[in-house]
């Protein structure tokens, strides 16, 4: 809400980020870390 999308387009965007994750995971044969994943979120926050 904060970047005025839509609930959609929301969505869409927090699915495409998932599937990017799990790519990333499968390539590199890494187990998932939710810190690793979402570290940006973090940095974004404490700005």
């Amino acid at each position: 809400r904060a970047r005025d999308v839509s609930h959609n387009a929301a969505l869409r965007q927090v699915g495409n980020r998932l599937v990017g994750i799990l790519h990333g995971c499968l390539k590199t044969h890494a187990p998932y870390d939710q810190a690793t994943a979402w570290s940006h979120r973090e940095l974004n926050l404490a700005a």
